[in-house]
Parts: structure tokens; sequence; C-alpha cells
């Protein structure tokens, strides 16, 4: 067995059927215990790289295992452990680490389903643990690729993140990333996106109208650019648009890609979307007719951070300032009153004893 040392994050981008892998640094919070691994590659390894990329066989099952290192001689540290399938993001990132993101109806095999990890490890001080990873594989072949990622992160409870967040001013739990990749052939697989919808929502507290379309087969599409523009139903005169490049998409996957109102308000109607799709060599566009209801309007303009609320008369503030202020007069009148009143009195003393 040949072990490919990594002690630094994978964040992982994969490229179509030729992989390649970008990586970034960061390290653990030595304040909760820390540690290093070792991805240990197979016989069925693929490529040397820092992650697993194994040719399997239908129904085969196998376990690989990850090398974990306490460096600290003194310090126990626990090691939370999760599998996740890669998923795109809206920004046409993939997606190694849990998420909130959706899977996509065209995934009929499940990452998860097929890989198998215990849910923490506890390493005593200076220890040295193998982390077993299992592998089971769908009886029924395919063609392309199955991936996920296998997250490693220090254990803290509650009281951990808080008492480093006052200390530092930083809560942001950092994890490394090993990236799986579980193939049975090398047959070429055509890209095939699909259309799903466009429907009004938010991006990032601010409106948006998205437009939600899949990776239908089981391959990376790299190099993607999408350009997705509104108007009216019925107008050419485009209302909002936006194009990005270099975006990815994970095999089998779903992203909702926003195109943002710019601080304007949602305004009920029917419109149209306009989308074009290019990955290498290939194009996919739709034109797309929706609506944006009183509901929809309502509901995402007054949640938009970027627009300035509009807001209804507080009678009870008003209420409270006047009798602040009637009763601050009234205590005026008052002191004026019995000072006058005082100030003749002397002025009649002063006069008799004349």
């Amino acid at each position: 067995m040949e072990i490919k040392r990594k002690h630094k994050t994978l964040l992982i981008g994969l490229f179509l059927v030729m992989i390649s892998f970008v990586i970034s640094t960061q390290k653990g919070w030595a304040e909760s215990g820390s540690f290093t691994y070792e991805v240990i590659h197979p016989e069925n390894q693929l490529t040397k790289a820092g992650y697993f990329d194994l040719r399997m066989t239908p129904g085969q099952k196998q376990t690989v295992q990850i090398k974990l290192t306490n460096p600290s001689p003194d310090s126990p540290v626990t090691v939370d452990i999760k599998r996740n399938m890669v998923k795109t993001n809206s920004n046409g990132v993939l997606e190694y680490g849990p998420t909130t993101i959706k899977k996509d109806p065209s995934a009929k095999i499940d990452f998860n389903e097929v890989v198998t990890v215990p849910e923490s490890i506890t390493l005593a001080g200076g220890e040295v643990k193998n982390l077993d990873v299992a592998v089971q594989m769908p009886e029924a072949s395919f063609d392309g690729v199955l991936a996920g990622g296998i997250q490693l992160q220090v254990k803290e409870s509650e009281e951990d993140i808080k008492a480093r967040a006052d200390k530092s001013g930083v809560s942001t739990r950092y994890a490394y990333l090993v990236a799986m990749v579980l193939s049975e052939s090398d047959a070429p697989i055509q890209p095939e996106v699909t259309f799903n919808r466009i429907y009004p929502g938010l991006s990032n507290y601010r409106n948006a109208v998205f437009v939600n379309f899949s990776n239908a087969e089981m391959t990376f599409l790299s190099d993607m650019t999408v350009d997705f523009n509104v108007t009216k139903k019925g107008s050419d005169i485009i209302l909002y648009e936006t194009k990005k490049t270099d975006m990815k998409m994970a095999p089998t996957s779903m992203i909702d890609f926003p195109v943002l109102l710019n601080g304007e308000l949602m305004e009920v109607g029917t419109y149209t979307g306009h989308v074009v799709v290019t990955s290498g060599d290939q194009t996919w566009s739709w034109t797309e007719d929706f609506d944006i209801t009183k509901e929809d309007a309502d509901k995402f303009n007054k949640q938009d951070v970027s627009i300035v609320q509009e807001s209804g008369i507080n009678w009870s503030v008003i209420l409270l300032i006047t009798g602040v202020i009637l009763g601050v007069l009234l205590l005026v009148f008052v002191f004026l009153y019995f000072y006058r009143r005082k100030m003749k009195r002397r002025k009649k003393k002063g006069k008799k004893k004349k």
C-alpha cells in the first residue's frame, strides 16, 4: 500500500472525467486539540492524488483507511466524522461538506448509502488510529462517477466554541475534507443539463429570481457559464440580468442560480426568464414564464435588507412622547407659578419694613 501524506485541508474541485484538485490550507484549533491525517491508498487507487479515486466493480465491498494522528502528547482529541454526497451551490462551487442543498431527483445512487463511517473517533495523547471507511457498491453496474467527501472535524462543546469566540472573536469551525470518487469504467458520459423551474426568492436576504436546473448525468461539468436575464412577459426590455463563468456542477446535482433585483422592490406580475448554459462545446437554453404573486412580493420585500422599509405610524410612541412633553410643560408651569408667588411675597415684606 502507498501512503499519501496530507496534513492540510483539502478543498476539492473536480473536472469531468479527467479530475484535478485545488488545495487550500486551514489549521485546527489548538485550544480544543488538533490532529493530522494521511490518506492510505489501496491497490485499486487510480491516481496518486491526496484523495480516494477508486476503480470498483458492481457489488464490491471494500474498507479503505485514513490514518489519524494526535500530535499532542498530553491532550486527547475527539474527531467528528461525516460523509456527504457532493452537491453544487448557487455560485457553481462543489460542496463536499454538510449542506442544506437538496439531493437532485436524478441521483439514483446515493453516496451516503454506499459509503459508511463511524460518527466519531477519539485519540489519546500521541495516539495514532486508522479510520475505517466502508464502501458497499450497488449490485447494478453504472457508467460515470459517484463522488462525495469525508469530513473530519475536531469535536467541540458549545462551551468551548463560546469560549473561543469570546477570546478571539472567531466562532468559525474548520474541517478537513477528503474527497472520494468511485467509478467502474472509463466509458465516456455525455452531459445532460435539464431545466426544472424559475421562481422568486431571496439570495443572502436580497430579492432575487432563481433558475433551477440539473446536471442529470454521473459526470462533472466544468468551465460552465450561465447567462440569465428576466423580462416582463411579452417585452424585450431586460429588467434584470447576470452572467457567471468558470462554474462547476457535481454529478446528478441541481443548482439554484440567482439574478439579483439590485435593491428594487419585487413587483407582482408575469415574467419571462431567458437562460443559456454552456459547458465545453455544449449549450442548453430555455425560455420560461413565471409568476410573482402578491404573497411572494409582500413576503420577500419585507425580508430584503437592501430595501428601506416604510413603517406605519406608531401611535403608542407618539402618545408617550406627547405625554412626556405635557408633563414637562406642567412642571415648568407649576415651578414658575410658585416662584412668582414667592417673589411677590418677598416684595410685600420689603415694603412693610420700610
